[in-house]
């Protein structure tokens, strides 16, 4: 379901929506705003930001409105945000690259929430050690961020891609898929990821612990949207900061969120919590801050640039790896800086940090 026609098609969309929001570049302030998520450990928050009513309530200090949508299908919530349906769109920074970016729709990190260190990974049925995929056919969405763990995990084995056979499925069948016979390995993320690997005679054979700050998991904006609207990054950034400090309380409401984000998971209290666990989380504005603007940035987005040129899914106009422009603090941009369409602004993060929300 994800594919390179699905990814082209979207990216014409994504054109003339973008070509068409040019037209009102003078138009007044908006009031009304809204963001995609789905359902992963990091982004869980978003969703009970909009249940509590926080972000309504940051809203309101900037005098606009939010609303955080939960899309079940993880590919098809950037694609809606990629055609302009939303504003913003929680994803990975891969796929910040290979969807919106490489659709021709600037888009900005506004906000890095946290990497995965544990929380993506690759499990086989029967077997006990990496190696042994070798000759497999492995489940994965393709061209995802599991497609990279895979690729980068084949390395460490002395595989490479060609030594597997990629079955592309979708997170939302993911489960299911891996439960018959036929399939004795695939890669995934929580909460797919713990519910597989607690099946009888399964092993997790590689984990996203061994790339850390490799898979980040970032909201991503639009620019323009952005620029013209910096009220809207001012609440979002609030909220979620206002989130992060009630998740980590250690009191009674805190249970309660995390109770409550369990739950929208399909999963309890605990099982988010050994979730969490696995997820590098940026609690402190600070702490993101600190990561956005770390000088391995450029070099992490680079490789993974690299790997999306290699596998064609930064669209057939782009000539190179280098051929997408990608910005990072204090001016620095890797790739054609005349297309600069991925931006790693930490502003508001910066705003955040500094108490200036």
């Amino acid at each position: 379901m994800y594919n390179i026609s699905r990814i082209l098609g979207g990216a014409a969309i994504a054109l003339a929506a973008f070509a068409g929001a040019l037209s009102s570049a003078h138009a007044a302030p908006r009031t009304d705003f809204k963001v995609c998520t789905s359902i992963y450990a990091g982004w869980m928050p978003w969703g009970e930001a909009q249940a509590q009513g926080i972000l309504a309530k940051w809203g309101k200090k900037y005098g606009i409105t939010i609303s955080a949508v939960q899309l079940n299908d993880y590919v098809e919530s950037i694609n809606q945000y990629t055609a302009g349906k939303f504003d913003g769109c929680t994803m990975t920074n891969m796929d910040a690259l290979t969807i919106p970016a490489a659709g021709g729709v600037d888009s900005t990190a506004l906000i890095v929430g946290d990497y995965s260190n544990g929380n993506d990974g690759i499990v086989l049925k029967g077997k006990k050690k990496l190696a042994d995929i070798k000759g497999q056919s492995v489940q994965l969405v393709e061209f995802s961020v599991s497609h990279y763990l895979l690729a980068r995990a084949l390395e460490t084995a002395g595989l490479r891609e060609r030594d597997v056979k990629v079955v592309n499925t979708s997170d939302a069948d993911i489960t299911a898929a891996f439960a018959t016979p036929a399939v004795t390995s695939t890669v995934t993320w929580n909460p797919m990821l713990s519910s597989i690997a607690a099946s009888p005679d399964v092993s997790l054979v590689y984990t996203s612990k061994q790339l850390p700050g490799e898979i980040m998991d970032l909201m991503v904006v639009n620019t323009k949207t952005l620029q013209e609207n910096p009220a809207f990054g001012k609440a979002l950034t609030g909220a979620w900061y206002e989130m992060m400090s009630i998740m980590t309380a250690k009191d009674e409401r805190a249970t309660r969120a995390l109770t409550a984000m369990g739950k929208a998971s399909g999963t309890d209290l605990a099982g988010f919590q050994s979730q969490l666990a696995a997820t590098a989380m940026f609690y402190q504005p600070k702490a993101a801050l600190d990561f956005a603007t770390k000088k391995e940035l450029p070099t992490i987005m680079g490789r993974i640039a690299k790997f999306s040129f290699d596998h064609g899914i930064l669209g057939p106009n782009v000539k190179s790896a280098d051929g997408i422009g990608i910005a990072f603090d204090g001016n620095v941009v890797i790739g054609d800086k005349k297309n600069v369409k991925l931006r790693f602004d930490p502003t508001y993060m910066k705003m955040a940090a500094d108490g200036k929300l």
